[in-house]
């Protein structure tokens, strides 16, 4: 569809309900779209809640990453000011300028962090390697299809034209690598000693940087809790 059609579709265009998003009324694909383009509204509040019931030191440097990217998001398309496709289409848009998109950005940024994170901070710890690597490339190839979805329906919806949702991805990839070295480098050497914070521990934030697998060491010790304490509830009941 060009994009003079598109913006003669300016009247007919339907809000997804409690969001701003708008699609196509009648539009079944576009109203899919829309709801994919909620994917980084989604993620932030996954990761309150994981910081909440985890309360770990990564999770937390990972939102921090995605909150400086979110603020050169922000920067650039203030400087740049480039403005969107077909102005007017959109009535709820928070800001005039699309150049980079926001919300390719982020998805990008996430995954390709999730990518980094999966192939060089998670390493194998039993002997189900074919498995282990398996799952890693099914949800690295999930991440990576649902950044370019997130990305493509900015354009399909007429919020973004494709130089803005590539420079926003370009830019996004660019942060997200950035970020894991810093986080690498940086940030990590210093958990531990954040994590006796005395305020850290009234929190019970906690740092899990020294476990190569944290989903394997998590199941294996529940596991044996559980085990643990059925043996002892049987003994009790003997």
């Amino acid at each position: 569809m060009a994009a003079a059609e598109q913006c003669l579709l300016s009247a007919q265009w339907r809000p997804v309900s409690l969001t701003h998003v708008e699609y196509p009324a009648g539009d079944i694909y576009g109203q899919l779209l829309a709801y994919l383009s909620l994917g980084p509204v989604f993620l932030l509040i996954s990761f309150l809640t994981l910081i909440i019931f985890k309360r770990e030191l990564h999770t937390i440097s990972f939102l921090l990453g995605l909150v400086v990217n979110e603020g050169v998001n922000w920067s650039i398309k203030n400087i740049v000011r480039e403005p969107r496709p077909c102005e007017g289409t959109h009535a709820t848009v928070t800001t005039e300028y699309g150049l980079p998109s926001s919300h390719s950005q982020f998805m990008w940024f996430f995954s390709v962090y999730s990518f980094l994170f999966l192939y060089l901070r998670m390493h194998q710890t039993n002997n189900a390697r074919f498995l282990d690597l398996l799952w890693r490339h099914v949800l690295s190839l999930c991440l990576l299809t649902v950044a370019f979805l997130v990305s493509y329906s900015r354009v399909y919806l007429v919020y973004h034209s494709w130089s803005q949702v590539v420079y926003g991805g370009v830019t996004g990839s660019v942060l997200a690598i950035a970020w894991f070295v810093i986080t690498q480098e940086v940030l990590t050497p210093l958990f531990p000693r954040i994590a006796a914070w005395p305020i850290s521990e009234f929190f019970l934030i906690r740092d899990t940087s020294l476990i190569p697998n944290i989903l394997w060491f998590e199941y294996t010790v529940t596991r044996a809790e559980a085990r643990n304490r059925q043996r002892k509830l049987g003994t009790k009941l003997q």
